[in-house]
């Protein structure tokens, strides 16, 4: 279910938290699945019971999931996406960067509208 890089830059909290992400949207996790414990996601990805306990927590915050005490950690039941103006500024410089790899790879705005749409319907 979740696979993590340990070559990556980016952080497995974050790993961590965007595979969850990208499950939920692929529909392979859906409102009112249960999550692996804590403890349970860390001997699965070998990484420390922390890490996953923060990235637990941020999807919390951001009421991806829900945490019923005595029961467990579910995919969020009436998750509504509400983006925030810090999410926004952070997508809008991931794709700047998209903008200006694709530039100087030769591609242009038709080709880089077309691959995003084609990744969008993957999902």
């Amino acid at each position: 279910m979740i696979e993590i890089n340990s070559k990556s830059s980016t952080p497995i909290y974050e790993q961590i938290i965007n595979e969850i992400k990208e499950c939920i949207l692929k529909g392979i996790l859906k409102p009112g699945d249960k999550l692996p414990s804590v403890r349970e996601l860390s001997t699965m990805i070998t990484a420390n019971p922390n890490t996953v306990a923060k990235a637990y927590k941020e999807l919390e915050r951001s009421k991806t999931i829900e945490v019923i005490r005595g029961k467990g950690t579910f995919v969020a039941e009436n998750y509504t996406p509400s983006p925030t103006d810090d999410k926004l500024e952070e997508l809008k410089e991931l794709m700047k960067k998209i903008v200006i790899e694709a530039h100087y790879m030769g591609l242009d705005k038709n080709y880089l509208s077309n691959l995003l749409n084609d990744i969008y319907n993957e999902f």
